[in-house]
């Protein structure tokens, strides 16, 4: 089930891509600068407990 459920996701994906190009590389660029955002604030928080 889980396989099935694999392929049609993929599928849906790379439909949406073939639709709607710029839409999908919005959400990517969307996504990549959150994880980019993450990692800045758990250095930040680093930073910060090391300076105390």
């Amino acid at each position: 089930m889980k396989k099935i459920l694999g392929w049609i996701l993929l599928f849906l994906l790379i439909f949406w891509i073939g639709n709607d190009p710029a839409g999908a590389a919005d959400v990517a660029r969307s996504i990549g600068q959150g994880i980019a955002d993450i990692f800045t604030n758990i250095g930040t928080f680093f930073v910060e407990l090391a300076n105390g």
